[in-house]
């Protein structure tokens, strides 16, 4: 959780974390609005702020030190979640923890999407109510078809579209709706 979802959370203002943190009002807002990077501030800055929002230094970090994986990796790690945890228990996690809303802020649009996608997704399987909180994300779409790494390669040795386009033919709608080529999310090794 970033700074901003933090401050919003337990309902304090940017001056208000100045003055319970002793931070400068300048710096608190520098990083709130993105000015500034959490992570190259100094350590003392980093716990005070920590201990005024009452989570720990690696939490308040966490956001800023998270790197992207490759988006084939990404969709392994998340179905393979999936089959650890459960639809249900994937869903209310996803949702509890605004995953979805946090790489959309990011700009992460391919893993906000995909994640979107599956929650909607596992919803219909599941026939459970679809969460409207995403409405605004819904709206969104990649410019351009995001395939399976497995399907271009298919298309390079075969010199031909058409595994592309059998793929999109396949594909489940939740994630199509994004422009992302996903057929199969329950066969994971």
């Amino acid at each position: 959780m970033n700074i901003y979802q933090l401050l919003r959370k337990k309902n304090l203002s940017k001056y208000k974390l100045s003055k319970i943190s002793g931070v400068p009002f300048t710096i608190v807002s520098e990083i709130t609005t993105g000015k500034s990077k959490l992570k190259n501030c100094s350590a003392g800055t980093v716990y005070k702020l920590a201990k005024a929002l009452d989570v720990t230094m690696e939490d308040l970090l966490a956001d800023s030190m998270a790197y992207r994986q490759n988006f084939e990796t990404y969709k392994s790690n998340i179905c393979h979640m999936i089959k650890d945890m459960g639809d249900i228990d994937f869903i209310i996690k996803t949702l509890e923890e605004d995953k979805i809303r946090n790489l959309y802020q990011k700009q992460w649009y391919p893993e906000s999407l995909y994640l979107l996608a599956m929650v909607d997704y596992l919803s219909r399987e599941n026939d459970l109510p679809v969460c409207a909180e995403y409405n605004d994300i819904r709206m969104a779409k990649l410019m351009k078809p995001i395939y399976p790494e497995s399907i271009l390669t298919m298309c390079a040795i075969l010199k031909s579209e058409i595994p592309k386009e059998e793929s999109k033919n396949e594909a489940i709608p939740e994630f199509m709706r994004f422009n992302i080529v996903e057929s199969e999310i329950r066969n994971v090794c």
